[in-house]
């Protein structure tokens, strides 16, 4: 799982590095006017590159919150409306349904809640028990000689709730592919060694070489902020759920 505050980090000093090499290779080779000019040029073009690159991840990490953040929206919605249609069943089922759903919704709380792996392990078996527990909750009635088409709504609400996990697991899985932070990473690099070895002057290139590997890496740590699902600042709150659990504790 990829840390944004390692991400941070170690962007930073890599990307510091390959500035402060690149400027130590313009100490002992300088450039004159018609190189420094080409340079100008494959540096602009490197960064615009390197700018695209991120832009583009950036818009990958944001449809992937935004897609964590619908799924909690439709667990809720789910879970809610499985609630209401258990009154659909006998009323002994129906009460074991709704106190199994509510178990089962402070469960995905949890879930979303938790950045601890052991405690996460925990929470997903309670889930999958849980799960099993409610399938066999709403089948029972359905499987019975008094059996109407109306408990077919209880079953496919029951459905709902058991994909709505579904969904939201591979929403938490669908992270930017590591293939594409090394590639960036690289450019970032080989884009710091050029603006390194660029700089016209050695007192200026050691505050210059320090802007723009700082500038990068925050972009990086947003990107990967936003692309962490229980790491870093920016995290799906799961309010749809908790307003749906005080609501279902007050009954």
């Amino acid at each position: 799982m990829r840390s944004p505050f390692v991400v941070l980090i170690l962007s930073f000093v890599l990307l510091w590095l390959a500035a402060r090499i690149g400027s130590a290779f313009r100490t002992r080779q300088p450039l004159d006017d018609g190189l420094r000019h080409d340079l100008d040029v494959v540096v602009a073009a490197t960064l615009t590159l390197l700018g695209l690159i991120i832009g583009f991840s950036f818009s990958m990490a944001t449809d992937r919150y935004d897609q964590r953040k619908n799924c909690e929206e439709a667990e809720a919605n789910a879970i809610g409306t499985e609630y209401v249609r258990a009154d659909l069943l006998p009323a002994a089922d129906a009460a074991r349904v709704r106190a199994l759903l509510v178990e089962y919704l402070d469960q995905r709380i949890l879930f979303y809640q938790t950045d601890d792996q052991d405690a996460l392990l925990r929470i997903n078996d309670a889930t999958v028990q849980l799960q099993s527990e409610l399938w066999t909750a709403v089948k029972s009635p359905a499987n019975a000689e008094h059996a109407t088409v109306v408990l077919g709504l209880v079953i496919s609400g029951m459905n709902d709730v058991l994909n709505s996990q579904g969904y939201t697991q591979a929403a938490w899985w669908n992270r930017i592919p590591k293939a594409a932070w090394v590639l960036m990473g690289l450019i970032a690099i080989c884009a710091n060694l050029l603006f390194g070895y660029g700089a016209r002057h050695a007192k200026a290139g050691v505050i210059h070489v320090l802007v723009l590997p700082l500038v990068l890496s925050i972009a990086l740590f947003l990107i990967a902020d936003i692309d962490s699902p229980r790491k870093g600042v920016i995290r799906v709150n799961p309010q749809n759920l908790n307003s749906l659990a005080q609501s279902l504790h007050t009954r």
